[in-house]
């Protein structure tokens, strides 16, 4: 069984972004430490920024699960509280073709 990737955007207000950044590096910190997680990498979209993007390899979707019930992502989130331009995403990835 091949891994679950998955990407998630975080739209942060322009005036947010210094207080986001690093829960958001804490939250990668952390995220890279647990059992399932493959890989956990954060980006800032350049075309876009303020926009948070992980490109994320989970061993499976309990994994996944699992890594959405941490602290870590309960703090990440409680970091985000008022400084989200938008909703944020998590796409689970399948592959085309």
């Amino acid at each position: 069984m091949s891994d679950l990737q998955v990407m998630a955007t975080i739209p942060v207000k322009a005036e947010a972004v210094e207080q986001v950044r690093p829960a958001l590096q804490a939250l990668v910190e952390a995220t890279r430490a647990e059992e399932g997680c493959v890989a956990y990498d954060l980006f800032e979209s350049a075309a876009a920024p303020g926009t948070f993007v992980t490109l994320e390899r989970w061993r499976d979707a309990d994994a996944l699960d699992a890594h959405m019930r941490t602290p870590h992502v309960a703090a990440a989130f409680a970091a985000a509280e008022g400084a989200l331009s938008g909703d944020v995403a998590i796409h689970p990835l399948q592959p085309v073709g």
